[in-house]
């Protein structure tokens, strides 16, 4: 069993910042790509920023230059750092993870979400 639990929401104001954090945990034998996604009202899901192992890193147009994305291996952790946030990037965030949980076996999980509000 797999658990990706996120953390760091909440409420800003708009210029404002936030860190989000993800954590992995359970029957881990490794972690290939980790990302985060945002689900806004009435809208699909969609990419924020994605990481490999090795740590490179992909962000879509509306988040660059404007946001980090890091990972701490040895803790099976995630990070999205976030500034300059407007009220458009209010919406729900998941954190995705690609997980071998042997060295058969991989799935992707996600976590439950945590929201983020922007308030203008």
């Amino acid at each position: 069993q797999v658990q990706l639990v996120e953390s760091g929401g909440g409420l800003v104001q708009a210029g404002g910042s936030l860190r989000l954090s993800c954590a992995a945990s359970g029957s881990i034998f490794s972690i290939n790509d980790m990302g985060w996604y945002r689900q806004a009202p009435g809208k699909q899901r969609e990419l924020v920023a994605s990481i490999t192992r090795g740590g490179i890193t992909n962000y879509v147009e509306f988040v660059k230059g404007r946001s980090t994305i890091s990972r701490d291996n040895a803790k099976n952790t995630v990070f999205l750092q976030m500034n300059s946030l407007t009220p458009e990037d209010t919406a729900v965030y998941y954190c995705r993870g690609e997980i071998w949980t042997s060295k058969w076996t991989k799935g992707i999980y996600w976590g439950q979400g945590t929201q983020v509000t922007v308030s203008s």
